[in-house]
C-alpha cells in the first residue's frame, strides 16, 4: 500500500511536465510565420483598423493600406466575423501581431478568377475607361481588358476605314456600363486578365445558333458596312457578316458601293463556327462566269479597260461581269517598278488572254505578248512582196 502511494506520488511530477511539454508544442505549432495566411475572428472594426482574435493564442491589427482588399470579402466586416488575413510581423510596436488583408484579398481573389476561368462562368464586369484597342473592365475589384476583337455584336465598333478616332468615340460611350463576361486569359504574376464579353454572348446564343445550319437562307438587315464586308441582322438576336468577297461575283472596290445601313438583303449561311457567322448574298446569283467566259479563249486578243492600278499589276474589266488581271510581269518587256507610273485608271488597251480558270474565277492577261504579236505582224507585213505600181516598173527596167 506504502510503496504503490510512493509510486503515484512520484508519478505526478512527470504527468505535470509532459502536459506542460505538450501545452508548449501545440502554441509552437499555432504561431505562423511571417507570409503566411490566419484566420481570426473580429473583436473590433473602425475606419482605420481591424483587430483579430487569433484563436486566443494573440491579437492581431490590420491597419492602413493593408485594409484594402481586392476580394471584396472583407470590405464590411462587422465583429464576429471570420477573417483571414497575412501575417506582416508577428509583433509590432504595442505587441500585437501585424497583419494584411491586401495579401491574402490579392491571393483569394485571384483563385477566384482561376476558378472563374476554368469553369467558364459568366460575370458582371464594370466599364471603367477606354482606350484605342479596348476596354478596361473592373471585375469585383480586380482591373482587367477587354479586347475590342472580345465585345459581343451589339457594342462592337463599326467604323468604316477603321479610323481609331471613330472607334475611340464609340467605345467611351460603354465606360461605367456593365457587361456580362468571361475570364478567358490570367496571368497573376504579370496581373494579367482578361475578359471577353463575345464569349458571354455566345454562351447565350447557343441554343439559338443551334436552330441554323450551313445552307440556310436568311433574310437580314443591314446593320453595318465595313471594307472589309457587311454585317447583318437576322433572327432573334444574330449576326452574321457578309465579306466582300461574298457580296457579288464580279470584284469590287467598297462595300458600300453594293449596300447600305438599313437594306433589307437575302443571304445563304455558308459556315458557323460557334457564334461566327458567315454569309454569302452572291451564292443567291447565278454565276455569271458559267455562260460569259464562253466566249473568250486563250491567246484571244482583246479589249479591257483598267479598273485599277496596283503595284502588283492591273484589274482589267473586260465585260461588266468578267475581269482579268494584267500581272506587273505581263506588263512589258521593259521592267516597271510601279505600274501607277505608266498607267490610270480608265486606260483602254489592248490585251492578250494567257490563262483561263474558269472554277477560280481567275483570267489572266499580258500586253506585254499582245506587243509582240503586233511587232511580229508588223514585221511579217514589211517583208510580204508587193505588187510593182507603174512607177516602179518602170525604174525597174
Amino acid at each position: 500500500m506504502t510503496t504503490a502511494i510512493k509510486t503515484a506520488e512520484n508519478s505526478q511530477p512527470d504527468q505535470l511536465q509532459e502536459m506542460e511539454r505538450l501545452i508548449a508544442e501545440k502554441k509552437l505549432r499555432q504561431i505562423p510565420k511571417v507570409g503566411e495566411i490566419i484566420d481570426g475572428k473580429v473583436i473590433s472594426v473602425s475606419k482605420s483598423e481591424v483587430h483579430l482574435d487569433l484563436d486566443g493564442l494573440t491579437t492581431g491589427v490590420v491597419r492602413g493600406r493593408e485594409l484594402y482588399d481586392e476580394s471584396g470579402d472583407y470590405s464590411n466586416l462587422k465583429v464576429g466575423d471570420q477573417a483571414s488575413a497575412t501575417v506582416l510581423d508577428l509583433e509590432n510596436e504595442k505587441g500585437e501581431m501585424e497583419l494584411s488583408f491586401m495579401h491574402a484579398g490579392h491571393r483569394k481573389a485571384w483563385d477566384h478568377l482561376e476558378e472563374l476561368r476554368a469553369t467558364g462562368a459568366v460575370i458582371p464586369a464594370k466599364i471603367i475607361s477606354a482606350n484605342k484597342g479596348g476596354l478596361m473592365a473592373r471585375v469585383g475589384k480586380v482591373a482587367g481588358f477587354l479586347p475590342v476583337s472580345q465585345l459581343s455584336v451589339d457594342n462592337y465598333p463599326r467604323v468604316e476605314g477603321g479610323d481609331r478616332g471613330r472607334i475611340l468615340e464609340k467605345l467611351n460611350k460603354l465606360i461605367n456600363q456593365t457587361m456580362d463576361v468571361k475570364v478567358i486569359d490570367i496571368d497573376e504574376k504579370e496581373e494579367k486578365l482578361i475578359v471577353s464579353e463575345k464569349a458571354a454572348w455566345e454562351e447565350a446564343q447557343k441554343e439559338t445558333i443551334a436552330k441554323y445550319n450551313v445552307g440556310d437562307v436568311v433574310d437580314g438587315k443591314v446593320t453595318g458596312v465595313v471594307d472589309f464586308g457587311v454585317f447583318v441582322e437576322f433572327g432573334p438576336g444574330l449576326e452574321g457578316l457578309v465579306h466582300i468577297s461574298e457580296l457579288a461575283w464580279q470584284r469590287i472596290d467598297s462595300p458600300a458601293d453594293i449596300v447600305k445601313v438599313g437594306d433589307q438583303i437575302k443571304a445563304q449561311i455558308i459556315s458557323i463556327d460557334g457564334a461566327k457567322i458567315s454569309l454569302s448574298m452572291k451564292k443567291l446569283q447565278e454565276d455569271p462566269w458559267k455562260k460569259e467566259i464562253e466566249k473568250f479563249k486563250v491567246g484571244d486578243q482583246i479589249k479591257g479597260k483598267i479598273l485599277k492600278v496596283n503595284p502588283f499589276g492591273l484589274f482589267v474589266e473586260l465585260t461588266e461581269n468578267i475581269h482579268g488581271l494584267a500581272h506587273i510581269s505581263e506588263l512589258s518587256d521593259e521592267p516597271i517598278k510601279n505600274p501607277r507610273d505608266h498607267f490610270k485608271t480608265g486606260d483602254q488597251l489592248d490585251f492578250k488572254i494567257i490563262s483561263i480558270e474558269p472554277d477560280n474565277h481567275r483570267l489572266g492577261l499580258s500586253l506585254r505578248e499582245r506587243q509582240e504579236a503586233q511587232g511580229t505582224r508588223h514585221k511579217e507585213e514589211e517583208r510580204q512582196p508587193t505588187e510593182d505600181t507603174p512607177e516602179t516598173a518602170e525604174e525597174k527596167k
